[in-house]
C-alpha cells in the first residue's frame, strides 16, 4: 500500500483542519470484525460539536474518494476524543451516574492522579468511582475540588 492510510489521511486532513482551526488528535486505522475503520478525533479548544465532525468527514470523504489511498472498504468516523462531553458540574456527574469516566486529578489519590471507571455514586461533594485494578474491583472515593477534569469515558466492548 506504499505510504500508510493514516499517513496519507494525515497529509490530505491538515489543509481541512487548518482552515476550520481545529486540531488533530489521534488518527487510527483498524479492522474490527470484517470491517475497517478509519478513525479521526479531532478537537478545539473549548469541545468541538456534532456539526463540525461532519464538515471535516464530509470533506475529507471527498478528498479520500479522488485519492483513493485505501485499498479495502472501510468506514470513516471521525469524533472527538471519544464523543465523551466533559462533566463540569456536580449535576453532569449526578446525570452520569452509571457511565463509566475518566477523571484526572490535582494531587494524587492512592498513588494515581487519573482514574478511569464506573461512576456509581455523587454525595457530600465527592465522588465514588467503581475501578478495575488488575482484576479486582475497587472503590475508590474522590473529593469533588481535587477533580482536574473529567469527561464520559466511551468504553468499546
Amino acid at each position: 500500500m506504499g505510504m500508510k492510510v493514516t499517513e496519507k489521511a494525515e497529509q490530505l486532513l491538515e489543509p481541512i483542519l487548518e482552515e476550520m482551526a481545529l486540531q488533530l488528535v489521534d488518527i487510527e486505522f483498524e479492522k474490527e470484525g470484517k470491517n475497517w475503520f478509519l478513525r479521526i478525533f479531532i478537537d478545539k479548544q473549548g469541545g468541538i460539536d456534532i456539526e463540525e465532525c461532519g464538515i471535516v468527514s464530509e470533506k475529507l470523504s471527498e478528498q479520500l474518494d479522488a485519492d483513493d489511498p485505501v485499498a479495502v472498504p472501510y468506514y470513516l468516523e471521525v469524533s472527538s476524543p471519544g464523543a465523551e462531553r466533559p462533566l463540569k458540574k456536580p449535576q453532569d456527574f449526578i446525570d452520569h451516574i452509571g457511565h463509566n469516566v475518566f477523571v484526572t486529578l490535582y494531587e494524587p489519590i492512592q498513588g494515581a492522579k487519573s482514574f478511569e471507571g464506573l461512576l456509581t455514586a455523587f454525595e457530600e461533594d465527592t465522588i465514588k468511582l467503581e475501578v478495575l485494578n488488575k482484576t479486582r474491583k475497587q472503590e475508590v472515593t474522590i473529593p469533588y475540588q481535587k477533580i482536574a477534569k473529567a469527561r464520559l469515558a466511551v468504553t468499546f466492548k
